[in-house]
């Protein structure tokens, strides 16, 4: 967006005191949409549709909770110059880069240093470059004027990648070369739900679309030459640490798909139970699942239907992280 515009959008607002969480509520989402305040209750943005949305909407959340303001469109003659107002839009997003930025190298560090828990968060190769490239997208998102500290992020996630890929995954002995994977058996316990209908959808989009699957009703189970198992005890694929089988799929899939990192977070919450991501479509699309089984005692059905609603919840991320 050009300097040059000399066009902006304010917000102009008033906030009863209480309740408090309001007036945080109010906050937030003019942080999340970039806005900078320019004064106490004064916020400004770069005019342009996207930012009289926002606005709009927040505007809107401000007059339900039971307060006051209004939109404007201003040119600043006096006080205030343009390029001020552009150097504290920078100056926010310079704050969000450098947070970002020391995040990517402790983790570098860990890794370096030999002193990474093959368990945490930091460690989970693909899932975790996904989170970094949607954090950095969303900043992007609100970096009106291209903030020099930009390309430093951007070259240091390429880094972060290309150093997750080159390393060799560790050996596993259940570990099996990806063209081996189709035309096989998929084996798993009988009455599926979340995490074993998410890892059916994963093989069916990704490893083989003819995938047959195979319901059993121990959990222990010995497999035959051409079968895989997936969460079960002695599974090719199961739970490690606090992460459930989807999750580890991903990553010894080495997918790097930016829609699978939210999808693998609200499965990891529904399966779980930790509400560690805590995602809004979560509890919703529990209860799609719950409807699911309720109404399909087979788990050969249970597996068709939820295909089409783990493809419907993939897409509908893949179009967020687009945007």
């Amino acid at each position: 967006m050009s300097v040059d515009s000399k066009k902006w959008l304010l917000l102009i607002h008033q906030i009863p005191p209480q309740p408090n969480a309001l007036r945080v509520k109010i906050w937030r989402r003019l942080q999340h949409v970039g806005a900078v305040a320019i004064k106490q209750s004064v916020y400004v943005m770069p005019l342009s549709g996207q930012s009289r949305e926002d606005l709009s909407w927040t505007l809107r959340e401000i007059v339900e909770g039971g307060g006051d303001g209004s939109i404007s469109e201003a040119c600043f003659v006096e006080g205030l110059s343009d390029e001020q107002i552009v150097r504290l839009f920078r100056n926010a997003r310079r704050s969000d880069y450098e947070n970002f930025i020391q995040e990517i190298n402790n983790l570098f560090g860990d890794q370096y240093s030999g002193q990474s828990d093959p368990k945490a968060p930091s460690s989970k190769g693909p899932l975790q470059l996904s989170r970094f490239q949607r954090r950095l997208d969303d900043i992007k998102m609100i970096d009106f004027f291209h903030s020099p500290e930009r390309t430093t992020a951007e070259n240091l996630l390429t880094d972060l990648k290309n150093h997750l890929f080159r390393q060799s995954p560790p050996e596993n002995p259940r570990r099996m070369v990806f063209g081996n994977w189709s035309g096989k058996t998929w084996v798993t316990r009988q009455n599926i739900f979340v995490d074993r209908i998410a890892c059916g959808w994963l093989i069916r989009r990704f490893v083989d679309s003819s995938a047959v699957f195979k319901f059993v009703p121990e959990p222990h189970y010995t497999p035959e030459p051409d079968e895989i198992q997936f969460d079960m005890y002695d599974g090719e694929f199961t739970h490690e640490g606090d992460q459930c089988t989807f999750e580890i799929m991903i990553q010894r899939l080495q997918l790097t798909d930016h829609a699978l990192g939210p999808l693998a977070e609200v499965t990891h919450d529904i399966d779980l139970k930790d509400r560690k991501f805590a995602h809004s479509e979560t509890d919703g699309f529990c209860a799609l699942l719950t409807g699911l089984v309720a109404a399909h005692p087979d788990d050969d059905r249970r597996m068709t239907e939820g295909y089409r609603l783990f493809e419907n919840l993939y897409t509908y991320f893949e179009r967020q992280t687009q945007k």
